[in-house]
């Protein structure tokens, strides 16, 4: 029997839709992946206390998990990082047929990290994650998926972005009308950012990807600063007078009396591959198979 390709992904949220949708339409795994999301969904749910489950979280888990059937999804626990920590219920694997070719999806908390350490040759995760890891800081800012392989410098990492999914929500540049008048600026964009002067919200774990998108150019003069822990972010940008978040309809920003400005980068589920491992034929073909269609974000090979 061939040894499946093994690909990370994502074991909630989401990415791992995102990638459960590009299997469905790949490997006509619609049932099973409707399937999957469905679960998750509910066990996220049940983790906000926005459900109430009949029974307990081993109970449900035993009945969602048949780990000695491949071909049925399987789950596992893991500690949420809610108030309490209560167990959540998480993808763990799943084995499915593309194109001739047995693929097994494992889920990782973190499949950008397990790409770089080589315990894989494929695997989906944030595009967020390579520019908070691996993107080289220029002075010119970085705006699209396709450029991401020209940043990652090949001396850090083997791993390299192939194409990205067109689940897109982006980071982008709010700020208050008053914001916006200290600087004479008329327009919302990088050049209003390049003439402000002062505090940035954002969130603490973007502020790698913030100076990346922006370029260090921009960023001159410019503090960045955070919210306290509980509050919403678009409020907290409003007490500050600018920020960047990622903005799925920009309605809760403009509550807040915030300007909506420009798009600087899309956080987009990305394919990868880590080129020192994905040399096998079967490996290259299931690549082919998940890689992006002309009209989604594809990226040349280098």
């Amino acid at each position: 029997m061939t040894a499946p390709v093994r690909v990370a992904v994502p074991r909630k949220g989401r990415p791992l839709e995102a990638v459960l949708d590009r299997f469905a339409a790949r490997a006509d795994a619609t049932s099973v992946a409707d399937d999957v999301v469905s679960t998750l969904r509910y066990e996220k749910a049940v983790t906000k206390d926005e459900q109430t489950a009949d029974r307990g979280v081993y109970e449900r888990l035993a009945a969602y998990s048949e780990p000695a059937e491949p071909r049925e999804p399987d789950f596992t626990l893991l500690r949420d990082a809610r108030a309490g920590k209560p167990r959540r219920v998480v993808f763990d694997s799943l084995t499915l047929d593309v194109e001739g070719t047995p693929v097994q999806l494992v889920g990782r908390e973190e499949p950008f990290r397990a790409l770089r350490t080589h315990e894989f040759a494929l695997g989906f995760d944030s595009a967020d994650l390579v520019l908070e890891e691996v993107v080289q800081l220029e002075p010119e800012p970085l705006s699209t998926i396709a450029d991401l392989n020209d940043r990652i410098d090949p001396h850090d990492t083997d791993v390299r972005v192939v194409s990205g999914l067109g689940d897109t929500v982006y980071h982008t540049l709010l700020a208050t009308p008053a914001a916006m008048q200290s600087v004479g600026a008329e327009e919302l964009d990088r050049a209003f950012l390049a003439a402000y002067e002062g505090d940035v919200c954002i969130s603490p774990r973007y502020e790698r990807l913030v100076r990346a998108v922006l370029g260090t150019d921009a960023t001159e003069g410019v503090e960045f600063v955070y919210p306290d822990a509980g509050r919403e972010e678009e409020a907290a940008i409003a007490d500050v007078g600018v920020g960047v978040y990622l903005t799925v309809t920009g309605s809760t920003a403009r509550e807040h009396g915030l300007e909506v400005g420009e798009r600087l980068f899309p956080s987009e589920t990305v394919l990868m591959e880590n080129q020192s491992e994905a040399g096998g034929e079967d490996v290259q073909a299931v690549k082919r198979a998940l890689a992006a269609d002309a009209d989604e974000t594809a990226i040349p090979p280098q």
